[in-house]
């Protein structure tokens, strides 16, 4: 279930900086609403349709009440409204109290001390009775009380409100997951064969007996035989090759998300004494008579 929870403030960055706290809480931005008096328009340039009275013909909230908030909202005030969920209602409180809301009560023991008699500028009149505060955030109790000024028309007349709650759905982003791509070096051991060619030198003897030829009349002289031994080794070198890539990417898609809730309204019973019954709620009016 939800609830709707109204503040009043001197300034529009209080009332800014309470909807920030209020959204970074998790209340979706479109159910919190500001409403300054500057934004309302003034009495000589609008109607009071148009004006700060009709700005608040949006809000469901006694008659009064509208009367106390218009005049603040004239004053120079900024308005607040917060429709949350009745987990949240508790720390929406304390946050608005928190960020200077208006103690509505004081302030209007205040007003009428300088003469204000409870009429909004520029509103239709109202007859003007006590209300019942329930916090510092300028809520009030339901139950309002309208005079009719036409010739010939009583006064004071009593009326019960007709409310119906509306579901407001918002969007936020949340964290669903990180995927983090890191490279580092690593160390292998790897092994290759390689055939390699070692050359010996080897020293022969044999035994020769033979006459001296010709051919051999150097043999007195100094001679000198050398031949230098080989051997392969191996060789190592390193080249490096790219053979794959890792990325990371993001595809968005769309989902179709049903958020189911109950809403309130009201629904008022009409009985009189010839046995007529009506019922007359936000779908419209049902009559029933006796046969």
């Amino acid at each position: 279930m939800t609830q709707t929870i109204t503040a009043m403030y001197d300034t529009y960055p209080e009332a800014t900086a309470a909807k920030a706290k209020l959204v970074a809480l998790g209340i979706p931005e479109v159910g919190v609403r500001i409403l300054s008096g500057s934004e309302a328009g003034t009495a000589a340039a609008k109607t009071h349709e148009e004006g700060m009275w009709g700005s608040l013909k949006e809000f469901f909230m006694p008659e009064e009440d509208r009367h106390l908030h218009a005049e603040g909202l004239h004053r120079g005030g900024t308005m607040l409204t917060a429709t949350v969920e009745d987990g949240y209602a508790e720390r929406t409180y304390d946050i608005l109290e928190e960020h200077g809301s208006i103690d509505m009560d004081e302030r209007e023991a205040s007003w009428r001390k300088e003469g204000w008699t409870g009429q909004a500028t520029g509103a239709p009149a109202i007859a003007t009775t006590p209300t019942a505060a329930t916090g510092t955030t300028g809520l009030h109790a339901t139950g309002t009380t309208e005079a009719v000024a036409a010739d010939g028309t009583a006064r004071g007349t009593e009326y019960i409100p007709v409310v119906e709650e509306r579901l407001n759905v918002g969007k936020r982003m949340v964290d669903s997951g990180r995927v983090r791509v890191r490279s580092y070096a690593a160390e292998k051991a790897v092994s290759e064969n390689v055939t390699l060619r070692d050359e010996t030198v080897h020293v022969d003897r044999r035994v020769v007996d033979r006459a001296v030829t010709p051919g051999d009349m150097a043999l007195f002289e100094d001679k000198v035989i050398e031949a230098t031994e080989m051997r392969e080794e191996a060789v190592v070198s390193k080249e490096a090759r790219v053979v794959g890539e890792v990325g990371i990417r993001k595809d968005a898609a769309q989902r179709v998300e049903t958020i189911t809730d109950k809403v309130r309204h009201t629904e008022v019973e009409v009985t009189d004494e010839r046995g007529n019954v009506e019922r007359t709620g936000t779908a419209g009016t049902v009559s029933h008579k006796p046969v």
